[in-house]
């Protein structure tokens, strides 16, 4: 007869190994998933575009974002963050970017959404240059 520890470590051995095989199974998975994200921005209305003393342009702006965004949620996603940035470029910076709005989207069921809003989050651009990308 095998002694007790013999015994604990070949059950030890067992349940690791089918730990590894659970794990390796669950990273493959998530492989063959290949989303399809959509989503639209319109620029409904520019509702005010100030310039300020100190030498810099605020714009604030109303728009439509529409999102599909189901297909990134899997067995693994708890949640997703969704931003948007405004990209543009002036002539002493060729890249520039500015977040306009973000949200978290807790649940597959909230995935699809349709927001009518004003940008979340200021935005200034510091040269005079932000005439450009209207």
């Amino acid at each position: 007869m095998h002694s007790v520890g013999y015994r604990a470590n070949a059950l030890l051995t067992f349940a690791v190994t089918i730990l590894a095989l659970m794990c390796g199974m669950a990273s493959l998975s998530d492989n063959f998933n290949s989303p399809f994200p959509s989503a639209q921005v319109q620029v409904l209305n520019i509702n005010w575009f100030q310039k300020q003393p100190n030498a810099n342009d605020e714009i604030s702006m109303t728009l439509n974002i529409s999102a599909d965004l189901q297909s990134l949620f899997t067995w693994n996603t708890k949640q997703v963050f969704v931003f948007l940035a405004a990209e543009y470029e002036t002539p002493k910076h060729s890249l520039n970017q500015i977040s306009l709005w973000d949200g978290i989207i807790p649940s597959k069921e909230h995935a699809k959404f349709w927001i009518h809003t004003s940008n979340k989050y200021r935005f200034i651009d510091q040269v005079h240059k932000s005439k450009h990308v209207l």
